[in-house]
């Protein structure tokens, strides 16, 4: 009966450590990432996990950081920002690197915005970030995930 105990116990803590990690900012691996001279360091969200927690909890991120949502195919894809402490623009990206549309997201709030048609890439940033560099659709990114 002490093994179950043990084993039930230990269970708890790692369900509980899980919980916990979700209301913590994650830190994910990085990649560079250009768009025209400008250098990003974007963290790749991947797992479905990775994605769903994206930049939540944070409350400062570097100028030229962000976090590059990787999903399996392309299909319309929608974020909001529910837990997420920035203010952010997205960037819905083709399978090319182009950009398709953005737009900007305001902090802890469940509206949702969505690409112009189905992408396999979003890219988040601070909000303003790709406007104050001219980065409008038709702007190709250039990096690891388009093979350039």
């Amino acid at each position: 009966m002490t093994c179950i105990k043990a084993l039930f116990i230990s269970a708890l803590f790692v369900a509980n450590s899980a919980v916990l990690a979700q209301d913590a900012p994650q830190k994910l691996r990085s990649i560079p990432l250009t768009a025209g001279m400008h250098v990003i360091q974007a963290e790749i969200a991947i797992t479905p996990e990775q994605r769903a927690i994206g930049l939540m909890h944070r409350k400062t991120m570097p100028t030229n950081n962000g976090m590059l949502f990787v999903f399996e195919a392309p299909e319309p894809q929608c974020f909001w920002m529910r837990n997420t402490l920035l203010p952010l623009s997205i960037a819905f990206i083709a399978d090319d690197g182009s950009v398709v549309n953005i737009a900007d997201m305001q902090p802890m709030t469940e509206t949702s915005h969505c690409s112009d048609k189905p992408v396999r890439y979003a890219l988040e940033m601070n909000q303003g970030w790709f406007a104050k560099r001219g980065i409008k659709s038709g702007t190709k990114l250039k990096g690891q995930p388009w093979g350039n």
